[in-house]
């Protein structure tokens, strides 16, 4: 028989504070800091200090900055696949309703928009820029598609296409970085209506 002692065991020692946080938790942090300041403004120390944790926490996580500012922008695109693309689309069987719902799920979503516009401003960093190239490719091949299923034939789609996605950048620049005065919420709901009674085919 093993010998038994009285000893008491002692517990096993409290993982620190810096390691209680996740990957997740730090690139939404870094997203945050983007919709607030633009991706030049996401660096370790800031973001330690608004989490609450040291620098280690980061290390354990991300090697660098850009691997963070990487994990940050796949959190976003993920996030926007499923916001943009998500079931309460699929439900819908007329595909002119589908294109309603869209322009106006789009509408409804704010922090997306303005991570967006701040990703545009940073185009040369070469972290940035194959997500907005990934994004944008596929934003433009579903708006293609759903205007083709519409009753557009291709050329007349892809058309289409272009001049919504050209209307929401243009959009999003006067909003956001021209910060042209606010439209009050009545005036932005008819705003949604001439575009959506514009760009969807009857």
């Amino acid at each position: 028989m093993r010998h038994m002692t009285t000893e008491a065991t002692p517990p096993p020692a409290t993982p620190p504070r810096s390691t209680r946080l996740s990957a997740d938790d730090w690139a939404q942090a870094a997203l945050d800091l983007i919709a607030e300041a633009g991706v030049a403004a996401v660096a370790v120390e800031p973001l330690a200090r608004r989490l609450g944790v040291t620098k280690g926490s980061f290390y354990w996580h991300f090697p660098s900055r850009d691997a963070l500012l990487q994990a940050a922008l796949e959190r976003w695109e993920v996030v926007e696949q499923q916001t943009l693309f998500g079931s309460s689309l699929e439900g819908l069987s007329d595909p002119r309703a589908r294109l309603r719902e869209l322009f106006m799920v789009v509408a409804r979503e704010m922090q997306p928009h303005i991570i967006y516009s701040e990703l545009l401003k940073a185009l040369d960093h070469p972290v940035v820029q194959p997500v907005i190239n990934r994004i944008s490719q596929r934003r433009m091949e579903y708006l293609v598609a759903m205007f083709r299923q519409a009753g557009l034939n291709r050329a007349e789609a892809q058309h289409r296409a272009r001049l919504a996605y050209s209307a929401y950048l243009g959009f999003l620049q006067l909003s956001l970085q021209l910060q042209q005065p606010r439209m009050h919420h009545d005036e932005f709901d008819a705003y949604m209506e001439h575009v959506i009674g514009t760009l969807i085919p009857q």
